[in-house]
């Protein structure tokens, strides 16, 4: 276990930008659709999702093409580096970020690093897949130290040079990466890495499904120095629920609701509320106490009280920031939950319900690809 966390064998760097539709934009399935039947070409994005490029049929058979795709855009677009760590700096309207992108191996999993939330099976099985197929990781799961800071001081004293990588995205955040080969300062670095145990704070899921595959796991290890949590929201689709039906359901349900003119992603929900928009009005929901709010929403508003499984088709995810989109009957507005929450969970050994924490900023993909031997 001393050498869980480790150089990058082979990678890949992009000689300019990542190709096709911005691949960590998407907060959906429905989105991830719509923007590859929008760019049909070869992408990181089709790479990554291909059973939902227009006319797949699987995963399963969709993953040969991905790894022939993935194979012509290392070619294409990529410049090869062998034994390396990258320095990694993010900065912009949702925090700083300075960490290391290494290999950390899957049995550092539970002992050295622990997870935050629970996860999705189906997800975790489907990457596991990918993973296996593919031989490559195109995105880093971000892991934060719970004590300490030793790495941010080697991070920055390693930020020197004209960067490998230097790019705005979408949204404003520059993104710099630098490479670190053998010696010295990439020992640093590594050793900083190992010095603290280590939460997953993005990439749960990313996480799982490394180790359930066996292969390493890319990952960008940073204390900040400036991390924030946003909210997660839930949205429910397909169902034709207005304010009125979604009001007599969970008060059926032995909830407290309160009928009000509107509800936006501003008006600042009260921590044991859920603020709810739907055709019809909004509402607010008092929430029982006992338990963290994401999983009140999930087991007793969604699944007991309308009878929608959490997992299914007429449930998603929303992070703080990204539009509901079009055939959204409602938005279940959360509070974001406080990182002494986090850090209290993970010192009692529990995890946080599923997707109920959004910590920024996030790695963005594509910028270090990772062979996956060993």
């Amino acid at each position: 276990m001393a050498e869980w966390a480790r150089a990058i064998g082979t990678g890949w760097v992009p000689d300019g930008p990542v190709t096709g539709p911005d691949v960590d934009e998407f907060a959906d399935a429905d989105e991830i659709t719509a923007a590859l039947a929008a760019e049909p070409g070869d992408s990181l994005l089709a790479v990554q999702h291909p059973h939902r490029r227009p006319g797949a049929a699987s995963l399963r058979k969709a993953l040969p093409a991905a790894r022939a795709m993935l194979d012509r855009l290392r070619e294409r677009d990529y410049r090869r580096v062998r034994e390396v760590v990258a320095p990694y700096r993010i900065a912009g309207h949702d925090g700083i970020a300075a960490g290391v992108l290494c290999l950390v191996d899957p049995s550092a999993v539970g002992a050295r690093i622990r997870h935050s939330e629970e996860v999705y099976a189906g997800v975790v099985a489907e990457r596991a897949a990918a993973l296996r197929a593919l031989g490559c990781a195109t995105s880093a799961a971000m892991l934060v130290p719970v004590t300490g800071d030793e790495l941010t001081p080697a991070v920055l004293a390693a930020m020197h040079g004209d960067p490998a990588v230097d790019l705005t995205d979408g949204a404003g955040r520059s993104h710099r990466l630098w490479l670190t080969g053998p010696g010295d300062e990439q020992d640093r670095l590594l050793a900083a890495v190992r010095s603290a145990p280590l939460l997953v704070a993005d990439g749960n899921h990313r996480v799982a499904a490394a180790a359930e595959a066996g292969t390493p796991l890319l990952a960008l290890v940073t204390a900040g120095p400036d991390l924030r949590i946003g909210a997660i929201h839930r949205t429910i689709s397909g169902t034709g629920l207005g304010a009125r039906e979604l009001a007599t359901a969970w008060r059926a349900a032995g909830l407290t609701v309160r009928e009000v003119p509107e509800v936006s992603e501003v008006s600042g929900v009260e921590p044991g509320t859920v603020a709810v928009s739907a055709r019809g009005g909004g509402l607010v929901v008092a929430l029982p106490g006992g338990g963290p709010d994401h999983a009140v929403v999930e087991n007793l508003l969604l699944d007991r009280a309308l009878g929608l499984d959490p997992e299914g088709p007429h449930v998603h995810a929303l992070p703080e920031g990204h539009s509901p989109g079009p055939g959204t009957d409602a938005v279940l507005r959360l509070t974001p939950v406080p990182l002494s929450e986090v850090l209290a969970a993970h010192a009692q050994g529990r995890r946080m319900p599923r997707k109920s924490t959004y910590f920024t900023p996030k790695p963005r993909s594509g910028l270090l690809l990772a062979a996956l031997e060993g």
